[in-house]
């Protein structure tokens, strides 16, 4: 959670939030075909019917800048650098003007390929 004073209170983000925001943006890319879960959210997933939209996605960082780490599957036969670089430049678009805060890095982390 980021939290920061203003002088007229308390502004608190959760990391849920920023996950969902980052998972939106990122399925309405061209050729993601999905979230690939990983740790504690691969577990949940074993659990759940429905894939969240906020799976395979990592955030850490503060007020002041946020790291985000994506997981993902690509469709298979695009080009997987212009993939990458649409969802960094989709990602720091969505966040910096949704909240505000910087987003220093963008790593994303193809898992896998699937044929549509």
């Amino acid at each position: 959670m980021i939290a920061y004073e203003t002088r007229i209170g308390t502004v608190s983000i959760s990391n849920s939030f920023f996950s969902k925001l980052i998972g939106h943006a990122v399925s309405s890319c061209y050729g993601v075909s999905g979230m690939v879960a990983k740790g504690p959210q691969k577990l949940m997933s074993l659990f759940t019917k429905n894939a969240s939209p906020d799976a395979g996605i990592k955030v850490r960082g503060d007020v002041n800048s946020i790291v985000v780490d994506l997981y993902i599957t690509v469709t298979y036969g695009v080009n997987i650098n212009a993939i990458a670089n649409s969802i960094v430049h989709k990602v720091k678009y969505t966040v910096e003007e949704a909240t505000g805060i910087e987003v220093r890095k963008v790593t994303v982390h193809v898992v896998g390929m699937k044929a549509e």
